[in-house]
Formats: C-alpha cells, sequence, structure tokens
C-alpha cells in the first residue's frame, strides 16, 4: 500500500496486536480440524461443525452463540487463506490508525451483523434458506474492507498478482457490485449474503464513529419518537373530547399542540393568543 502521490514502494503490513490474535484462533481452529479430520475422527470434526456453524434455523430456536462461532470455522485451505489474507492486509492499516479496542470492535460487528443478514434473509428463501450452514469470517473480513475503502480511500494498493496500483475506494466499490452480482445470481456454495451483511455493518460502524456516539444518536432517537407518540396521543385525546362535550351542548377548543384554550383566551373571540392547560 501507498499514499496516493507517493513513489511505489512494496510493503507488506505488520502483525498489529488484534490480528495477530485473530490470525491465531482462526488458523488454530483451522489446523484443529484438519488434524481431527487426518486422524479419522470426522465424528467430533461433524459434531464441532454442527454445534457452532451457522445455522438460520438453529439460531432461531435458541442456539445464539453461532451468530459468532461460525466464524472461526473454515472449510478447505483456500476458504481459510483467502479470509486470513484479507484480515492481515487490511486489518492491520486500520488497527494501526484506529486502534486496537476499535479493530476488535469492527470485526466482531462484521460477524455478527453478516450472521443477522443471513438469518434474516434465509427466511425469505429468496437469498438462502434456514437449513443451509455458514462458515467463514468473511463477514468481519468484508467489514474491515469496507472501513478500509472509506478511512483509506485515497490510498493506493497493488492487487497481487496484478502489477498495478489501484485506490482503495475503487477496490471496495468494485468489490460490492461484484458481490452483489453474485448474490443475485446465487453464487454457488459461496456465502455473498454474508459478505453483503459485512459490508453493511461496516459502513454503520465507520459512520456512525466510537460506541458513546452510538448510543447517544440511538438515545436522541428514541426520545424524540417517545415524544412525537405523546404529542400524538394528547391531540388526539384532544379531539375526542371536544367531539364528547359537543355533544353535550358544551364547546372546548384545544390548539394544534393539544393544550386546552380557555374561553375568554380563544383567539377566535377576539382575545389574544395566550394558552394554558397542559405543557408541551
Amino acid at each position: 500500500m501507498r499514499r496516493s502521490g507517493e513513489a511505489m514502494t512494496l510493503n507488506l503490513p505488520p502483525f498489529t496486536r488484534a490480528v495477530t490474535w485473530l490470525l491465531a484462533i482462526n488458523t488454530g481452529v483451522y489446523l484443529l480440524m484438519e488434524l481431527l479430520g487426518l486422524a479419522r475422527l470426522g465424528d467430533v470434526v461433524r459434531f464441532v461443525f454442527d454445534y457452532f456453524e451457522l445455522l438460520p434455523n438453529a439460531v432461531i430456536h435458541g442456539e445464539i452463540w453461532q451468530i459468532v462461532t461460525y466464524s472461526f470455522l473454515h472449510i478447505g485451505f483456500m476458504h481459510w487463506f483467502g479470509n486470513m489474507i484479507g484480515l492481515w492486509m487490511f486489518g492491520s492499516a486500520f488497527e494501526g490508525s484506529w486502534g486496537t479496542r476499535r479493530l476488535v470492535e469492527l470485526y466482531f460487528v462484521g460477524v455478527v451483523g453478516a450472521a443477522i443478514t443471513t438469518v434474516a434473509l434465509s427466511y425469505t428463501h429468496v437469498l438462502g434458506s434456514p437449513f443451509i450452514p455458514t462458515v467463514g469470517a468473511s463477514g468481519g473480513v468484508f467489514a474491515i474492507l469496507i472501513a478500509f475503502g472509506m478511512v483509506f480511500g485515497e490510498n493506493e494498493i497493488m492487487l497481487i498478482p496484478f502489477p498495478f496500483l489501484i485506490k482503495a475506494k475503487y477496490f471496495v466499490a468494485i468489490l460490492i457490485v461484484v458481490t452483489l452480482a453474485l448474490a443475485m445470481a446465487g453464487g454457488g456454495n459461496v456465502a455473498y449474503v454474508a459478505h453483503l451483511g459485512g459490508l453493511f455493518f461496516g459502513y454503520l460502524y465507520v459512520k456512525r464513529g466510537p460506541r458513546k456516539a452510538v448510543n447517544l444518536g440511538l438515545a436522541e432517537r428514541y426520545y424524540a419518537l417517545n415524544n412525537s407518540y405523546y404529542r400524538w396521543k394528547r391531540r388526539r385525546a384532544a379531539r375526542k373530547f371536544e367531539v364528547y362535550m359537543r355533544k353535550h351542548d358544551r364547546d372546548v377548543h384545544f390548539d394544534e399542540h393539544g393544550n386546552y384554550i380557555p374561553p375568554d383566551d380563544d383567539t377566535r373571540k377576539g382575545n389574544g393568543g395566550s394558552k394554558s392547560g397542559w405543557v408541551n
């Protein structure tokens, strides 16, 4: 990777703290499964996959841990290797810039977000099925990819083995288009829906900022919706009360906010515009 305008250099990323731990855990689980297979302990391998893979139908029936554990399971060398290369190449740059905690948060936001997306869309029976399992760290890796494109968009990267440079934001944009196209086309046995979920939740994480900012934003939205709901209830109650009083030959009035207007203050009688009663 190099910054736009700098002379081209080939630099391998460092093994930062969180990236090293994630690589070690994923690699350890992959090697353990391979060794168990070589030792002809296929029943143990099948048990691990059946219990810890992401199966939407199982998640709905209470096996919630699968929305995280599936990400540590890989099938075959290329599946494991591709995810680990992406985690190392792009995760180390993000961690070096935003810190270890933020990288771990981003990774697991992508993992869980991809799982939620997979489970939700599986029940549409358009993209996937509740009875098709998903494994792999792609959700977390794709969250890191889109975060890299957003944070380091102007930086240029070399797509090995292709000998040319491309800006990170264009690389991520192409990746999203290809992933979306493959997801809509079926994509064989690759969980492109999980990729899209990782991309989406990674985007949300970068746009919303630190966790406190997210919590504050959610709280503000909650109280705004809550206040709007109660204002609507008050206006509806005021209208009902006006109708009720008219049926009993009494005329009362409320303003547009549901506040009671005393007869002496009713502007329709030319007595100013002051209001009293319920307050907003």
